[in-house]
């Protein structure tokens, strides 16, 4: 099967932030569709070919731009900010709506690669009736307990939002970490690293509640080399949802045809994950167990 042409949706937020959706449609109507979030600093458009091979395989894919990268009209800085908030209650919910009615038959699933992953839980665990499953990619939490070298991990934590509050933002780009990151995000981000759990500036949801009471299916495809995730980071975040249908596989360069299994080289030929996530996702049509 061939994939179609993508084609471009601007969407406002609820904030009147602008940016723009990269729909990727499969020639015949698809059954299922596949949201998707980027990894910070990341460009909705690198996610093209993850994309193509699903709609090349029927499932239809919307690449959601986060706000200050790519298409989004706004930039990081001291006069522009945000965090978690506005991602999840501005961004996400207006990318989903209309995302959703595009192909009213089809079962909507969100996924997300490192960041992306986490924000997609948090996405499912506030709106769990509208999504039928979860999907990640090198995604794990940032809870400096899970790393080798933890300790010099939340000493950066700890210097992470207030760098972002001197400058404005977190260069990111200078720094070799991310985009140029909203203070905002920064802050919710390094908070979770440092405590293990999720909470997000203005809002008072009670996120660890959420995930803890979500139930639905989740794969979690990490790569064995990825030192950004390893396994006891992803552990972290799959154990937050122990009554979520959860299962897990581990990709070596061998099944990578002797590719990089790391963070983020999969990415530019990410059949061999696509092809895990396609057939996990039609076999729930069937199997509402897991483990």
């Amino acid at each position: 099967m061939n994939a179609s042409p993508s084609f471009i949706v601007p969407v406002v937020s609820t904030d009147g932030a602008r940016s723009e959706l990269i729909f990727m449609q499969p020639d015949d109507d698809p059954q299922h569709v596949l949201y998707w979030l980027p990894a910070m600093g990341v460009p909705a458009k690198h996610y093209v070919p993850l994309a193509e091979a699903f709609a090349s395989r029927g499932i239809a894919v919307v690449l959601h731009e986060w706000r200050g990268i790519g298409s989004s009209d706004r930039r990081a800085g001291r006069q522009c900010d945000w965090g978690y908030r506005q991602l999840l209650e501005a961004d996400l919910s207006v990318g989903v709506a209309e995302a959703s009615p595009r192909w009213p038959r089809a079962t909507l699933w969100i996924g997300g690669h490192s960041l992306g992953g986490q924000l997609a839980c948090l996405y499912a665990s506030l709106h769990p009736d509208s999504i039928k499953g979860i999907a990640l990619i090198a995604s794990g939490a940032p809870y400096w307990r899970r790393f080798r070298f933890g300790a010099l991990l939340s000493i950066a934590y700890a210097l992470a939002s207030p760098l972002a509050q001197l400058v404005g933002y977190l260069p990111g780009r200078r720094i070799g970490f991310g985009g140029n990151e909203a203070r905002g995000v920064i802050a919710d981000w390094s908070r979770s690293g440092r405590t293990g759990r999720y909470s997000a500036n203005g809002m008072t949801v009670d996120f660890e509640r959420q995930l803890a009471a979500l139930e639905l299916p989740l794969l979690a495809l990490r790569l064995r080399d990825d030192w950004l995730v390893p396994q006891s980071s992803l552990d972290w975040l799959l154990d937050k949802m122990p009554k979520s249908f959860r299962r897990m596989r581990v990709f070596s360069p061998e099944q990578m045809a002797g590719r990089p299994a790391d963070h983020f080289s999969w990415m530019k030929t990410p059949d061999v994950l696509v092809a895990q996530l396609v057939d996990w996702i039609r076999g729930r049509d069937d199997d509402i167990g897991g483990s």
